[in-house]
């Protein structure tokens, strides 16, 4: 009988890379907006700096998740570099150490040392990177789809704000858009626990904490320079 099971961490790479660049579009442009209103600009001047915002943040977001996922890219295929050389060099050595990973998780001596030299023969450097290393085509690096998922989500979050600050009334405006950011924020935390399988309460009072803290000290300085000026 096929037994099917459904397991979340394949969504690791990408599901990371989509809640910090939703979770940055939202706080990010709303606390921009925020802090700008605060300090007396006009609605355009507000939606001005909001859409900059967007497009900034987007780049920024994508570059820097590209730049450091291929550097985590870069460490994990030096790694299997040494580790083919190492196979090619001594093979026993590296059977030995095989060996020792799966007595070490149970397994005895002479089931661990059949195991090993299965694996070996099917894939030795397959075997090694996954129980050796720790890489895996499931959690390997990945910097284009880590770059693209974090951009497209980080847009999507900022587009937000923006959209409440062209339904807001002038009057409403701060509270209004604080108020629905917040909402935004609750949402992507239920979204991404459950996405991730991981608790409700905790993911949603986390964003939504930061985040707030993230707009009232923005909003704070917005202030500031406003009377200041």
């Amino acid at each position: 009988m096929r037994h099917s099971e459904r397991h979340r961490t394949h969504r690791t790479g990408w599901l990371r890379a989509a809640v910090l660049g939703a979770n940055d579009g939202i706080v990010s442009t709303a606390s921009l907006v925020l802090g700008v209103a605060a300090a007396g600009a006009n609605t355009q001047g507000i939606l001005v700096a909001g859409v900059a915002g967007l497009v900034a943040g987007a780049m920024s977001m994508a570059a820097g998740e590209y730049v450091s996922v291929s550097s985590q890219s870069d460490t994990e295929r030096a790694d299997l570099a040494r580790e083919s050389k190492e196979l090619a060099d001594n093979p026993a050595q590296e059977h030995a150490e095989l060996k020792a990973i799966y007595v070490q998780r149970g397994l005895d001596d002479t089931l661990a040392a059949s195991v090993a030299t299965q694996l070996m023969q099917h894939d030795a450097l397959g075997a090694h990177a996954r129980d050796e290393l720790g890489i895996s085509d499931t959690l390997a690096a990945k910097p284009v789809q880590a770059a693209l998922a974090s951009a497209g989500t980080f847009a999507v979050g900022a587009a937000l704000p923006l959209l409440m600050v062209l339904l807001l009334p002038a009057a409403a405006l701060m509270w209004g858009l604080a108020g629905s950011s917040l909402l935004f924020l609750a949402l992507l935390g239920l979204l991404a626990a459950r996405a991730g399988g991981s608790p409700v309460m905790a993911s949603v009072a986390r964003v939504t904490f930061w985040g707030a803290l993230a707009m009232a000290l923005t909003a704070g300085v917005g202030a500031l320079f406003g009377v200041a000026a």
